[in-house]
């Protein structure tokens, strides 16, 4: 796969692999970009926006429902190359795909309702005389930046609200897994103006810094880690900025919630592409009238899971990304260990493959569940009530999302009221979204909202017009 600036495949002398992380082949190599490359890119986004901003909605509609309708059809072979680049289980990588052309629809749908709304200017003092109005308009130049786990549901939610937006855009996919990426932003910018989608491949450190530190860079839409979401802050400066910088997300289970569901809600969060999402449950709080009841069953529903080749539609756990995340996940479980935690089932690792593991008597001040482990693990910590069970879900830096399950209305209030977190979700895991929901969260879970109709409100100015 090549870079994209200005219309123009950009190939160079050297390259990066991209290997599939089941047999370690290479896949496929992209180029190794540079800052000169992010800097044509930018410039030529910038020669493009007027042309953008120029197009009508109705055009811009219909364009993306051409683009739909393209990716459509080359769903499946996008979902097996999604399977090869990241090790995502197929039937995972599947519905991937199938959320990322629904994220498109949304897209084509909300770019024609894009509007202002008038101001009664005549409720203040010196207004009666004048008629006062607003215009949404595209911020100019939008950058980009997306992380391995959902190579194209992430890119789609950043450059198709972008675009509906009208506004150009710099896309860095992520080094690990960039080639599903890379083919959606190719045919959408086969369908747009010259110049309106630009990719650069390379190192995150280069390319990275020349987008968030330009002059002609409007605004960094980035999903990635907290430290170098802070890192961005640091250096933005005036731009607009919508961080997804990841959660530590629980999962609360009171004594008086339906256990069953509980225990299939637990293993469907917690498992997820072996726990490399962002919304994955990472830490399971469970009352202790009901703990060892619920484990029990959770220890049977983690041991049905299998753990092989992500092609074969029968895998549920696939491997790591890489042997650097196994390797962290090793790390994290023996410190656990070494602190007193006790292995239920799982705990070794192959490889880049690691297994679906229940650690019980977990200390809330472990790293396992205070930092965000990228992997199948799950931590269980005991509490006696609703109270403990709601200090210790807020006892982390993150706030994405957090799920509850209770058979009592009063303790799901209170619980939605008090939990910190952008989404609570009631007798649901937080490893729940919907590509029309505003997706964010609170603390160092980041800045912002994504949701195809809060994204792209986010990606405009609002201009005012005042006629005397």
């Amino acid at each position: 796969m090549k870079m994209l600036i200005n219309g123009e495949k950009i190939e160079k002398k050297e390259n990066i692999a991209v290997k599939n992380p089941f047999s370690h082949e290479i896949i496929d190599t992209v180029p190794l970009g540079d800052g000169n490359d992010a800097q044509n890119a930018i410039y030529s986004a910038n020669k493009a926006k007027k042309i953008m901003e120029e197009m009508s909605s109705r055009k811009l509609s219909r364009i993306l429902y051409d683009v739909y309708e393209e990716l459509r059809k080359t769903s499946d072979g996008m979902a097996e190359l999604i399977c090869k680049e990241t090790g995502k289980p197929i039937i995972n990588s599947r519905e991937e795909m199938d959320r990322s052309l629904q994220t498109l629809l949304f897209a084509a749908e909300e770019c024609k309702r894009v509007h202002g709304e008038t101001v009664p200017m005549d409720a203040a003092l010196g207004g009666k005389s004048v008629f006062g109005f607003t215009l949404r308009i595209p911020l100019g130049v939008v950058a980009a930046i997306t992380p391995f786990n959902y190579p194209v549901n992430l890119a789609v939610h950043k450059l198709a609200p972008a675009l509906a937006a009208k506004n150009t855009v710099v896309f860095k996919p992520s080094a690990k897994a960039p080639l599903a990426a890379l083919r959606l932003a190719e045919i959408l910018a086969n369908h747009l103006p010259i110049g309106a989608v630009n990719t650069v491949t390379g190192a995150g450190d280069i390319i990275g810094n020349e987008l968030v530190t330009s002059p002609q860079i409007d605004k960094i839409s980035f999903t990635g880690s907290a430290p170098t979401g802070l890192s961005i802050v640091k250096k933005a400066g005036m731009k607009k900025l919508t961080l997804e910088l990841g959660g530590n997300d629980p999962l609360v289970v009171l004594d008086d919630a339906d256990l069953n569901a509980a225990v299939i809600a637990a293993a469907k969060g917690s498992y997820l592409y072996s726990g490399q999402v962002c919304i994955a449950v990472k830490r399971i709080i469970l009352q202790e009238g009901i703990a060892d009841q619920f484990l029990d069953q959770f220890v049977d529903e983690t041991l049905k899971l299998r753990m092989g080749d992500p092609m074969d539609p029968k895998t549920d756990i696939g491997p790591l990304i890489d042997n650097n995340a196994a390797l962290r996940v090793e790390k994290v479980v023996l410190d656990a260990l070494n602190k007193g935690a006790e292995v239920l089932c799982g705990g070794k690792r192959d490889g880049n493959f690691y297994q679906a593991t229940v650690l019980d008597r977990v200390d809330p001040d472990m790293d396992v569940v205070q930092e965000e482990t990228f992997g199948p693990i799950s931590p269980i910590i005991r509490v006696k009530d609703l109270d403990e069970a709601i200090k210790v879900a807020n006892d982390t830096k993150y706030g994405l999302q957090a799920g509850v399950f209770t058979g009592s209305i009063k303790n799901a209030k209170r619980a939605a009221r008090e939990i910190e977190a952008g989404t609570v979700l009631i007798n649901r895991q937080p490893t729940f979204r919907t590509d029309n929901m505003p997706f964010g969260g609170f603390k160092m879970s980041g800045i912002g909202k994504e949701g195809v109709k809060y994204a792209l409100k986010d990606m405009q100015r609002t201009k005012l017009v005042i006629i005397g």
